[in-house]
């Protein structure tokens, strides 16, 4: 591995790769030294996130799930960063990085919540990773602060915040970022640059020509990666959290690693890209696609074969095939949603359970979820 110093101390416009396009390995220093085990099992999480991404987005057209979010294309950055992470470093994420909880072990309850249960929230917390954050940036200023703790109490981990280029447009990420420079905290970064935010281009998003560049201004270092080679971020991330928990005289903990990529599907089933992109543009990204490229590493390198990738296959079907029974079986409890807005409830938020309550009972809860 490259020297740590050397590998985030380098100019924001000189973007880190370790495989080319087609899979190759273009830097041999910053491949990870992992067992092949660990090889395939990243390889293993990436199909899984992929495949995991097609199965909802059907089981939502079916409306048998909420809005979703797709992450297709993006495998790279969440699996690859997470990887480089210890268990116990505490992981805040928006809500495309789908790809840091399956690396976590992928609790089935998470599904809840895209159907509309906060108990899919509840069960991420023994995975160490905070509830999934639909208010753009707003869970930055939290991670700052958490990690600000975890220096307070010497504790030995870090905290990671995941966020899309669009989030540096609020005050929050300046705020947290700000703070994390004056703090010094060990807090890593990790800015999803898929190149949309919703329909806004990057170009519309900041005049500045990296948004890594922009932790120059907090006083910490801000790097750009390939966010379609998972191992650039599993090195570049690696790297981050070595500073953070290890700090030299000198050296900021904090680091803002820009992942460059591209979201090859819709912001969320709610969502029409061809509004506002050409389909041109995703088929270039394709040819990037972070799941082949890392197989034909794993290929050229023999690590994997076609028995592997059949086996492998089968497995995350049997998984994907028996993951939304226990979901649909679920018994949700529509009174819960009042009881963890406020520490006390308000007056209004017992005017509304009471609302609720009487109509349950004067209609029957199967005559309320019937479709008009």
């Amino acid at each position: 591995m490259a020297n740590t110093i050397e590998l985030l101390s380098r100019d924001p416009r000189d973007r880190i790769q370790v495989l080319d396009a087609d899979g190759h390995v273009v830097t041999p220093e910053l491949v990870p030294d992992l067992d092949d085990e660990t090889f395939i099992a990243i390889y293993r999480d990436m199909q899984f996130c992929r495949r995991f991404d097609e199965r909802i987005i059907s089981l939502q057209r079916q409306g048998r799930l909420g809005t979703y979010s797709s992450l297709a294309g993006q495998e790279g950055a969440q699996i690859g960063s997470t990887y480089a992470l210890s268990d116990e470093d505490v992981i805040s994420y928006q809500y495309r990085e789908h790809g840091a909880v399956v690396a976590r072990g992928f609790p089935w309850e998470y599904l809840l919540y895209w159907a509309g249960d906060e108990h899919g929230n509840a069960a991420l917390a023994d995975k160490n990773i905070l509830p999934l954050n639909i208010t753009i940036g707003d869970h930055l200023p939290h991670v700052v602060g958490m990690a600000w703790a975890a220096k307070l109490k010497n504790d030995d981990h870090v905290t990671v915040a995941h966020f899309g280029d669009g989030a540096t447009s609020e005050g929050d990420f300046h705020e947290a970022l700000n703070f994390a420079g004056v703090f010094d905290v060990p807090a890593v970064f990790i800015c999803n640059n898929n190149q949309w935010a919703i329909s806004v281009p990057t170009k519309r998003q900041t005049a500045s020509a990296t948004f890594a560049q922009k932790a120059h201004a907090y006083g910490f270092e801000g790097v750009q990666v390939d966010g379609m080679d998972p191992l650039a971020m599993y090195a570049v991330t690696d790297a981050a959290r070595k500073k953070a928990t290890q700090p030299t005289d000198g050296r900021p903990r904090p680091t803002l690693i820009e992942a460059i990529q591209y979201r090859f599907g819709a912001h969320t089933t709610a969502d029409d890209p061809s509004v506002y992109r050409d389909q041109a543009e995703v088929e270039r990204w394709r040819q990037r696609d972070p799941l082949s490229r890392f197989e034909s590493f794993l290929r050229n390198t023999d690590r994997l074969d076609d028995d592997e990738i059949s086996r492998i296959d089968s497995e995350i079907e049997n998984t994907l095939a028996n993951l939304i029974e226990p979901v649909e079986e679920h018994d949700a409890n529509p009174d819960e949603m009042f009881d963890y807005t406020f520490a006390e409830p308000t007056d209004r938020l017992r005017d509304q359970r009471e609302y609720l309550d009487s109509l349950r009972t004067t209609y029957g809860d199967e005559a309320l979820l019937q479709e008009k």
